[in-house]
Formats: C-alpha cells, sequence, structure tokens
C-alpha cells in the first residue's frame, strides 16, 4: 500500500451508534436497533421519575478554565531531557522492552530499534545536527523514543497513562471494527498513537503515522502535550479531540484529506462564496481535525477550544481573544471561523441540545468578533461570510459520502448523542463532587471521551473547582487505562474489537 513520504508536524490546537449504544444493539432486528439509535433517552429512569430536566447549558466558569490555562502555558517545564547518547538510548530502550504490550514492541519499539541499527551512531548523530529546531526527522526521532521511555521509565505515569487512554479510545472511536461497519480498514495503520510529554513552546501536537511510518517504520503516531498539561489545564485535553480525533484519523485513511478538500471547495464555489473556497480547501487538515474531534467528543470540545485559544493568547502576550485574522501562510484558518466552524459542528451533532450549545457557542464567539479587523488570507470578508462559510465547510465535512470511506460520512462512522450525554451527566457529578472512581455499572459503556467530556462540562459550571476537577478526571482515566486490554498481555488493538455478537439480547439477571 503507497504511503505519502513525508515529514510534517502538526500543530495547535481531536458508527450508527454511540459506543454506550452500540454493544447493546448488537443481535437486535434492525428497527429495534435503529430505534435505540434515534430514542432520546436525555434522562435516565430515575431522573425521570423524580420530574428532573435536562440540565442548561453553563458555561460560567469559563473565565476560570481560561486561567487555568494561561498558568500552564506559562509553565516552561520542558520535560525529560532528549536521549541524546546512541548507545545510552540503545539500552534505555531495551530495559523499557518489558513495558509495553505486545502490540506496541512489535509494531513500534522493533521498528524503531531497526531504524536506530540501520543509521548507527554517525547517521544519529547527524540527524540531530541536520534539524536543531527539532521540527523534522530529528523531532520525530526524539519524540518517539520519548514516547517508548516515558512510559517505561514511568515520566508522570498517572498521566501519562491517563493521556494514553483518552488517544486510544479517540482512536477507536474512528478506527476500530465495532465503529467502521462496513468501511475498509484504514490504509495507513489502526493502532492507536503512543503519548508523550515535552517541548512546552510547541503545545499540543502530532506526527501522524504517514510521517511516523514513512521514516521509523513504527506503526502508529505520537502525540505530544506539554509536561504541565499532566497537572493543570482541562480545556487541553479537550483540544486531544483536534489531534488525535482529526490529524491521526485523518492520515489513516489514504485519500481522505484530499477528497474532503475538493468538496469544500466546490461547496463553498456552488454558494457564492467562491474566494473563499481556496482559504478554506487549503486547511482542511485543521478544519477537519476540528469536525472530527467534536464528533468525538460532543460540545466540550467545541467550547474547549474556544476557551484554550483565548488563554493561549493572553498567555503570550494578547488580549485574550480570538483571533480575527487568519495569515495567508498560517495552516490553520483564523481562530475567530474556527470558533464558528465548531458551532455549526454541534448544531449538527444528534442530540437533544444540540442547538443549545452551538448558540453557546455562538455567544462567545461574537464577543471576541471585529468586523474591521476580521480578515481570511488576502480576503477582508463580512462577519455573515465568515458564518455562512464555517456553516457551509461543517456541513460538507461531516455528511459528505466519502470514497475513502467506502461511502460512508465521517458523522455516520461517529457521532454525539443523547446516551453519551446522558453517560457525561452522571460522570459530570462524582467529578464535581468527589467521587472520582468508576462504579463497576457505570463503568460498563463508559469511555475516554465521556470523561474529558465530563470534565470540561463540570469545570465550566458556576463556582466550579477547576483543579480538583481535573485531579478527579486524570485519577479516572487511568482507572480506565489500566482495564483496556489493548495495553494488556493479548494482541487487542482497539477496545472496541473486543465485543461479542449476541444471538438475543437477554436482560441482566437480577440478584
Amino acid at each position: 500500500m503507497a504511503r505519502q513520504e513525508v515529514i510534517r508536524k502538526v500543530r495547535r490546537g481531536g458508527g450508527t451508534l454511540p459506543r454506550s449504544a452500540a454493544k447493546r444493539a448488537r443481535g437486535r432486528q434492525p428497527e429495534e436497533a435503529a430505534l435505540l439509535e434515534e430514542s432520546p433517552t436525555e434522562l435516565t429512569e430515575a431522573e425521570r421519575a423524580s420530574g428532573a430536566t435536562a440540565p442548561a447549558v453553563d458555561i460560567r466558569n469559563l473565565p476560570v478554565c481560561i486561567r487555568e490555562v494561561v498558568l500552564a502555558a506559562q509553565d516552561t517545564d520542558p520535560g525529560p531531557p532528549e536521549p541524546t547518547d546512541y548507545h545510552q538510548l540503545r539500552g534505555r530502550l531495551e530495559a523499557a522492552r518489558a513495558t509495553l504490550p505486545p502490540l506496541y514492541r512489535d509494531a513500534v519499539l522493533v521498528p524503531y530499534l531497526r531504524t536506530l541499527d540501520r543509521i548507527g551512531p554517525q547517521g544519529f548523530a547527524d540527524a540531530l545536527v541536520r534539524d536543531p529546531q527539532r521540527d523534522a526527522e530529528a523531532g520525530l526521532l526524539m519524540d518517539a523514543a520519548h514516547a517508548i521511555l516515558q512510559n517505561g521509565e514511568g515520566y508522570q505515569r498517572i498521566a501519562t497513562d491517563a493521556f494514553e487512554e483518552v488517544v486510544s479510545d479517540l482512536y477507536d472511536g474512528f478506527l476500530s471494527a465495532e465503529d467502521r461497519r462496513g468501511v475498509h480498514p484504514p490504509d495507513q495503520g489502526t493502532l492507536a498513537p503512543l503519548v508523550k510529554w515535552g517541548n512546552p513552546d510547541f503545545g499540543p501536537y502530532t506526527w501522524p503515522v504517514d510521517a511516523t511510518f514513512s521514516v521509523l517504520g513504527m506503526e502508529c503516531g505520537v502525540v505530544s502535550l506539554p509536561p504541565s498539561q499532566g497537572r493543570a489545564g482541562l480545556l487541553a485535553w479537550a483540544a486531544l479531540g483536534h489531534e488525535v480525533g482529526g490529524h491521526d484519523i485523518l492520515h489513516a485513511d489514504t485519500g481522505l484529506a484530499e477528497e474532503l478538500s475538493t468538496v469544500v471547495y466546490d461547496r463553498l464555489q456552488k454558494q457564492g462564496l467562491s474566494a473563499l473556497a481556496n482559504y478554506w480547501a487549503r486547511r482542511i487538515d485543521e478544519t477537519a481535525s476540528d469536525v472530527l474531534g467534536i464528533l468525538n467528543m460532543g460540545p466540550a470540545a467545541g467550547i474547549g477550544i474556544i476557551g484554550y485559544f483565548r488563554g493561549l493568547d493572553a498567555a503570550f502576550g494578547g488580549p485574550g481573544r480570538l483571533r480575527n485574522v487568519g495569515g495567508s501562510s498560517d495552516p490553520h484558518p483564523a481562530d475567530i471561523v474556527r470558533g464558528y466552524l465548531a458551532g455549526s459542528a454541534v448544531k449538527r451533532l444528534r442530540f437533544s441540545q444540540a442547538e443549545a450549545w452551538s448558540q453557546a457557542i455562538f455567544d462567545e464567539v461574537d464577543k471576541d468578533l471585529d468586523p474591521a479587523e476580521l480578515r481570511l488570507g488576502s480576503q477582508r470578508v463580512t462577519p455573515e461570510q465568515a458564518r455562512m462559510s464555517a456553516d457551509l465547510v461543517a456541513d460538507a465535512i461531516m455528511t459528505h459520502r466519502a470514497k475513502a470511506l467506502e461511502g460512508q460520512s465521517l458523522a455516520w462512522i461517529q457521532n454525539w448523542r443523547n446516551q453519551d450525554e446522558q453517560r457525561v451527566r452522571q460522570l459530570r457529578r462524582r467529578l464535581a463532587t468527589g467521587v472520582g472512581n468508576l462504579t463497576e455499572k457505570l463503568e460498563t459503556g463508559t469511555y475516554a471521551a465521556h470523561v474529558v467530556a465530563a470534565g470540561v462540562v463540570a469545570g465550566l459550571a458556576e463556582q466550579a473547582d477547576v483543579r480538583k476537577i481535573f485531579d478527579r478526571m486524570v485519577r479516572m482515566l487511568k482507572q480506565m487505562h489500566d482495564r483496556n486490554p489493548a495495553w494488556g498481555p493479548l494482541f487487542v488493538r482497539h477496545r472496541g474489537d473486543v465485543v461479542p455478537h449476541f444471538i438475543y439480547p437477554f436482560p441482566a439477571r437480577r440478584a
């Protein structure tokens, strides 16, 4: 299978049934499964009996969450030093072998060691000299080593395992056998990326699998967060939907990004926005990644990146608002239209409060809008053009039946529904009140995306203690990671691959 030969570091901020319902629908008649999919089970039976109603969208604590982003962004802890000694690195990697599950030993460690053997000490040293900024081949070489060593040597062990659990789940949401029914396996790899901490000046970023494979022969990507975000920075974890649910997944299916770029261009041309067609189409990687992150993590990913961008702007000397100018050479759309894109994507999600959440996002974005400053590339645009173009782009990316996906749409493979929101509400109460562990009953059908979404929503609520919620979220994710079969002794690529198919939906027996 042809693979894209590219060295690229992507920066800045990732099924027909929700994860929680997909397994229960196995073995049912199609009509019954469809009813389960669409039924608005927004409240539990106990909640309905008590007369409870769906909670209103509460983001009154957003300024506090943004201040936490600022503090985390200003923490310049670089993480572990680079393993620049060839022979020491070789020995440390061998010592870390036993800490990796067999799947990652074969797909990551062995190819990396083979690459080191091929280039030798002199080639290793030459690669480091040729890339002093660590944003090309030496950056990839060091980051891949860090991903193996930090896991093996226990750097920020609890946060690292929590981070890996989120990344594994986001990847699982699009690429596991459970969610890709009727869609061929990805061309570039189905193994969830490894994670590492470092490079605080880069923020969150990923090396997609096409880069890691073409250079190192590794069968998964690498995702990085600044080390401070293992200790704080709740909204930064919402950006993981963009990095993993976006970039890594977008590069796993050959031709998908190019196909979406063409669709976006054609849609804008047909709607009379030809001046913006090239602008959005040339930024499809970042644009589609935003949408994919929201499909996998729900509205928390949308409001999360708005707060995260404001925090980054403030941390680096700006006024703490979304940027209204998108430079011609910047591969990212302007912050302001990314906000409108987020609201438009959330509006199209299949859960009952989609309109309320999208309006809350639009209201926040409008606070930062400056019509006199608004410019996309070389084009001066009106607020109406900005909003309309973002809405058309969101619709095109979510609903296009892609050839690269055997005629299915991204929104068909993954979406956010009432069952997901119900699970988030249950988790949110535990994170807010201090009951941080998962009960056995609640753990069934709970995924890492639910936990992060619950953490973000809980942190945004009025008078929330963001730091305590963050700590509880991380420990809950660590608990889930310890039970993830992909990190056990068997060769399991995704938790969603290990699903029984029942002939009849037997109810649980009462004790």
